[in-house]
């Protein structure tokens, strides 16, 4: 089958490439899961791996099978894979596996310790951007049929779902916590997603950016009762406190910005990764003396759990139903069949208005009980 694929380690050697097809018999004690792939979504991940900042192959093999937002439609199904998970059943597959460390072994590999990570399309295993992909049935989320289209924004809403829930899971610690304010810092696809979580529970959210309104992403924000601020006119201190604030810019000194707008007993959470070699000077007294006399937290948020997933796909639901058309607003981008890569990675480096691009692996009308068939002989 086809496959897109790099040589890690070797910068612009994405590549369109014949790799084996899989079985369930790859995944043992009747657990697999066979997936032909609908959509899979592409981000800033992917682009850095083709330019070989970082990711690594499967052992025993020199290429890595890039992609980790996925969108598939079930073939079949192992003996002991669970009735709720059948063939025609929309999916999606988390992104890290389990490593070496105590909580990769109680199911928590997003917390993990290693220093090793085993993310498939990342580093260490082959992701989505292929035709088909068999997996464990417990990393595998079933989402309803009117997710068929948007489902390929689950990956990426569960960084906002995480990001959220570590924030009241924290707070837990003074029994009582209702936010009514929330900043998001960036209007990308994970801002505008952050977003859409705290507006669906509720929250007053103020979304500061750079570009100047009014545009797409900023209309995306005002449609669901947030407020938007370019930093190009307005400083983000002149909006009072807030009680959660998300940074998602992956400009680091935006940190320190979202530390003084927060309110006391507030999170900061941390959602961006920089990999750059950026300073930056601080007030840091004023900081670490607000911080303390505040009870005020700041905590960095990577990955996901399972519960992650569930909560994004009920989210998702709940998105049609009280914000009908807006994640369909979000698919800006599609590129049409594997072979297109190149074409994937102009939009990513290139397209500045793009909010979510992905590539469109296979028709829905392709997956049906006779392409089933057909790939498990071939299998």
């Amino acid at each position: 089958m086809k496959a897109i694929a790099v040589h890690p380690g070797t910068p612009n050697s994405m590549h369109l490439r014949e790799v084996d097809e899989p079985a369930l018999a790859d995944v043992p004690h009747g657990r697999g899961v066979l997936v032909e792939v609908l959509r899979v979504g592409v981000d800033g991940t992917d682009k850095e791996i083709n330019a070989a900042e970082y990711g690594d192959a499967p052992d025993g093999h020199d290429f890595l099978i890039t992609g980790h937002e996925s969108l598939g439609r079930v073939l079949a199904v192992g003996d002991d894979v669970p009735t709720h998970i059948v063939p025609g059943t929309i999916v999606v597959a988390s992104v890290r596996r389990p490593g070496t460390s105590l909580f990769d072994a109680i199911g928590l590999q997003d917390m993990t310790t290693d220093d090793v990570y085993f993310e498939r399309g990342i580093n260490k295993r082959h992701g989505y951007l292929c035709e088909r992909y068999v997996e464990d049935w417990r990393y595998i989320t079933p989402l309803p049929s009117c997710l068929s289209e948007t489902g390929v924004l689950l990956e990426p809403l569960t960084v906002a779902e995480k990001a959220i829930a570590q924030a009241f899971e924290i707070q837990r610690r003074i029994k009582v916590w209702e936010p009514r304010r929330a900043a998001v810092l960036g209007s990308g696809t994970v801002g505008l997603l952050a977003t859409l979580v705290l507006r669906l529970r509720g929250i007053e959210v103020t979304c500061f950016s750079l570009p100047r309104p009014p545009y797409r992403n900023s209309e995306l924000i005002e449609e669901i009762g947030g407020t938007y601020a370019s930093t190009q006119d307005t400083d983000i201190k002149d909006h009072g406190e807030f009680d959660i604030v998300i940074e998602c810019t992956g400009f680091s000194p935006l940190v320190w910005d979202g530390a003084q707008i927060l309110a006391k007993n507030g999170v900061l959470v941390l959602v961006s990764v920089t990999g750059g070699e950026r300073t930056v000077e601080i007030p840091s007294d004023h900081i670490n003396q607000a911080f303390v006399l505040g009870n005020k937290v700041m905590v960095g948020s990577v990955n996901a759990s399972p519960e992650d997933f569930a909560r994004g796909r009920d989210d998702l639901v709940k998105a049609y139903a009280f914000y009908p058309g807006w994640l369909e607003q979000l698919l800006t981008t599609p590129i049409e069949g594997l072979e297109n890569h190149e074409q994937m990675i102009r939009e990513l480096t290139e397209n500045a208005d793009a909010i979510k691009v992905y590539v469109q692996v296979a028709a829905r009308s392709g997956a049906s009980s006779n392409g089933a068939a057909a790939v498990g002989a071939n299998a």
